[in-house]
């Protein structure tokens, strides 16, 4: 299993199990699975020992913009 950073995800990736913006992908054998934040943190850790890759972009959720990016 690798985690990497590669292959950023949109706002158009949704998760698989709420629909809601997804910040992880888990790459399988069998293909792509898409979570949000929450489901992320709650499903992950019985993927890894399954998963092929994981990008999990949640910190991108405390990422802050600075006052002149307005």
């Amino acid at each position: 299993m690798t985690t990497t950073t590669a292959d950023q995800l949109t706002a158009s990736d949704r998760c698989d199990r709420c629909g809601a913006q997804a910040y992880v992908r888990v790459t399988l054998e069998s293909g792509q699975l898409y979570f949000c934040a929450h489901h992320g943190r709650a499903l992950t850790p019985a993927m890894t020992e399954i998963a092929l890759e994981i990008l999990d972009e949640s910190d991108r959720l405390h990422a802050t913009s600075s006052p002149d990016a307005r």
